[in-house]
């Protein structure tokens, strides 16, 4: 029989512009600004630092490709949870969103609150800030990002562009930074450049985890494909976000790290 009763649908509100942003802005967070010294410490030298970021950031934006098909082929919200629920079953789903909610999730977010919180109230202390304050801090940074998601898309998209040419901004001044020292003849750093390299299996293993880590953000955009106003054009977005930090990684990351 026929009804006149529609299936509950997300608004799509997200346009091109604030699919690029929420995939490089998420990518462009803490994590480009403190894995740099992890990966040069665990690998030893900055030529095997710069080959750690390079390699991280070409299977990363390999993985963002993959996820811009897999995302035109399920047009979907949801993610991972949705591609397993309909290749796997429900039961490895559950198991899977269970674990991300409880434990993935909460445990990287509150890894990119402290790492804010550690940036905003370090101006206002001398030596190292109280614990307590940072974690309050990064409390309060938590719920009004919540808040802000709850409340509205297209007010969530602003910040996301805003944030994202703030960080851009950022590692265009650290790049240009480098550019002139390198022209002032600091190129100490190139000289013998992989003397030093650890090559055991667990420094390179660690120096990739802070890579790969600093890269996440790639699949972010596949959570709410029912939000795009143009579904067909995610693989666009998923290339441009990855090319976009990669360009910017490779090049930002060696002058961070030394």
């Amino acid at each position: 029989m026929k009804t006149d009763k529609q299936g509950l649908n997300l608004k799509r509100d997200l346009g091109i512009v604030g699919a690029v942003s929420f995939i490089a802005g998420t990518i462009i967070g803490s994590g480009i600004f403190v894995s740099p010294q992890f990966v040069l410490y665990a690998i030893g030298s900055p030529g095997a630092s710069f080959v750690v970021w390079a390699c991280s950031g070409l299977i990363s934006m390999l993985a963002g490709l993959c996820y811009a098909e897999i995302g035109t082929v399920i047009p979907e919200s949801g993610g991972e949870f949705i591609y397993i629920l309909r290749t796997a079953g429900k039961v490895v789903a559950f198991m899977f969103v269970i674990t991300y909610i409880m434990v993935v999730r909460p445990a990287s977010a509150t890894g990119l609150a402290l790492s804010f919180a550690e940036y905003v109230v370090a101006p206002f202390y001398g030596c190292t800030p109280p614990q307590l304050v940072v974690k309050v801090v990064a409390a309060i940074a938590i719920m009004v990002l919540a808040i802000v998601n709850c409340l509205s898309v297209r007010l969530t998209t602003i910040i996301q562009v805003v944030s994202m040419v703030v960080k851009m901004l950022g590692l265009i001044v650290i790049v240009l930074g480098g550019v002139v020292m390198l022209f002032q003849g600091h190129t100490e750093n190139f000289e013998n450049s992989f003397e030093g390299t650890n090559v055991g299996v667990s420094s390179i293993g660690i120096a990739f985890y802070q890579g790969l880590w600093s890269y996440s953000g790639w699949n972010t955009l596949n959570y709410v494909t029912e939000e795009l106003k143009h579904p067909e054009r995610m693989a666009l977005c998923e290339f441009l976000g990855g090319v976009l930090e990669r360009a910017l990684s490779e090049y930002s990351t060696p002058l961070l790290g030394s």
